[in-house]
């Protein structure tokens, strides 16, 4: 099923003719963790029941980026993994609302009757601590006041993992910190990122573990240096492999700005220059080392290697 992605800017010029009646799961929803899950999946059951169509809306660029001019944000998923993952589980429509100065300064009335009301919306899935209109005024409480008894509304409880709140701040720490593995659990999938296959030193060929050498497309936020059990989806084939993110200390002593992100993957020798590469990350298996020779360093990448390979074998059984 592909669903049906609407851009909207404000103001639009949608009518509630326009559109069948639907549920409409509201968040910004970076991750598309469990909690949001929840969200979405709360929706999707609410309009099996009532018999109309499930839709989510999100915002693009992240609030930020407009009200505090933050140039970078690490996103756990950017928009192209968003609407990918949110498609997989199966709504109908996606709205991905421009987040514009002027659509952070509408009143939170005018927010709820252009963007909910007028979109033939019946009833709105959100969680507790959705906030909506400027300065986030509009909350889960206010909104049976601005519904104008157009629409119902479900309010989802926090989600969490062993009394913490699953939340994108709380996975973005879980990242920094290269606890890839508790990331999966509060996602509910390993977190990934998209990158291209470039040429790098190609010294990796030279001590016997050629790497595929990945620049990752800088909206991500990328664990920090070490060395990780991941798996590497190329040209809809996954492969296991480890991955070294790092300055590479034993050869360099300056520091580069950007870590390089090196995957050997096992039992395979394509030329995949240029491909466009997502790397999973399960399991962060030690911290970045500076080695005295070449021939410690080689060591440790096979006890690097024979430490992934037990890792995923156990992981199948």
């Amino acid at each position: 099923m592909t669903v049906k992605l609407i851009k909207l800017s404000y103001p639009h010029s949608f009518n509630k003719v326009d559109f069948e009646k639907m549920v409409l799961a509201l968040g910004y929803f970076d991750g598309v963790h469990k909690g949001h899950q929840k969200v979405i999946l709360k929706a999707k059951e609410i309009a099996d029941e009532l018999g109309v169509k499930s839709a989510v809306m999100t915002f693009n660029p992240h609030p930020l980026v407009v009200l505090r001019k933050q140039k970078a944000i690490d996103y756990i998923t950017p928009l192209e993994d968003k609407i990918q993952i949110i498609e997989d589980l199966n709504v109908d429509i996606l709205f991905v609302v421009e987040f514009t100065k002027e659509f952070a300064a509408l009143l939170p009335q005018q927010f709820v009757d252009d963007f909910i009301i007028n979109l033939n919306v019946k009833h709105v899935v959100a969680g507790f601590d959705f906030t909506y209109g400027h300065l986030g005024k509009g909350t889960m409480e206010t909104i049976p006041f601005h519904s104008r008894e157009q629409f119902s509304y479900t309010t989802v409880e926090k989600q969490t993992d062993h009394d913490r709140k699953i939340s994108s701040t709380l996975i973005r720490e879980v990242i920094r910190s290269g606890d890839v593995s508790y990331a999966q659990t509060l996602l509910g999938r390993p977190h990934s990122t998209i990158g291209t296959v470039i040429h790098g030193d190609k010294r990796g060929r030279t001590i016997g573990f050629p790497t595929a050498n990945v620049e990752v497309i800088n909206d991500y936020i990328i664990p920090p240096t070490g060395v990780y059990a991941v798996t590497l989806k190329v040209k809809n084939q996954v492969y296991e492999g480890v991955c070294n993110i790092g300055y590479k200390p034993t050869f360099h002593d300056e520091k580069s700005v950007k870590p390089s992100v090196e995957v050997h993957i096992f039992d395979f020798s394509d030329e995949i220059y240029g491909e466009k590469v997502t790397v999973f990350w399960f399991k962060r298996i030690r911290s970045e080392q500076k080695f005295n020779n070449v021939d410690e360093l080689i060591q440790q990448i096979s006890l690097d290697k024979e430490a992934t390979i037990q890792f995923f074998e156990k992981k199948l059984v």
